[in-house]
């Protein structure tokens, strides 16, 4: 059974890390590209050759979808988070089609909501490697996080 987390659970300074790393296999970055990012650098490798990248790799925006599933299964929320912003996104390598991706996690800040006292606000920093230990993605982002009910 997965322990819910809230608000007080999450204090500044946490880091966690995801358990379950995640391959890209090569179907499931054509799925993804013919789907949602249909550019010639995703598309295969015959495509990905007159691409800028000259290179078949998978978008960005996969990898952003697979670090937020690292994210929700390594950081359980009650009830589910709720994004308030992203801060900062870079991608600072490319994913290629057989990279293994792990995130890790760090709590930045946190403080009880203003204006919704039953919420918390943390901004969380999230950043995702390949098998080689190699940055392929930073995410800053702001979410909500509900807070346990006092008696």
């Amino acid at each position: 059974m997965t322990t819910l987390l809230y608000f007080e659970d999450l204090p500044a300074g946490t880091v966690l890390r995801a358990s379950r790393p995640v391959t890209l296999d090569r179907d499931a970055v054509l799925e993804f590209a013919r789907a949602y990012d249909p550019q010639p650098a995703h598309l295969g490798e015959e495509a990905a050759a007159a691409s800028q990248f000259g290179t078949f790799c998978a978008s960005g925006w996969q990898t952003v979808g697979v670090t937020m599933r690292m994210m929700v299964e390594t950081m359980p929320i009650a009830g589910g988070g709720m994004g308030a912003g992203v801060e900062k996104l870079n991608w600072p390598r490319m994913v290629f089609p057989g990279d293994t991706l792990t995130a890790e996690i760090e709590i930045l800040s946190a403080r009880v909501s203003r204006s919704r006292p039953d919420k918390g606000v943390a901004q969380v920093r999230c950043v995702t490697r390949n098998q080689r230990d190699e940055v392929v993605l930073e995410l800053t982002s702001t979410i909500l996080l509900p807070r346990k009910r006092t008696a």
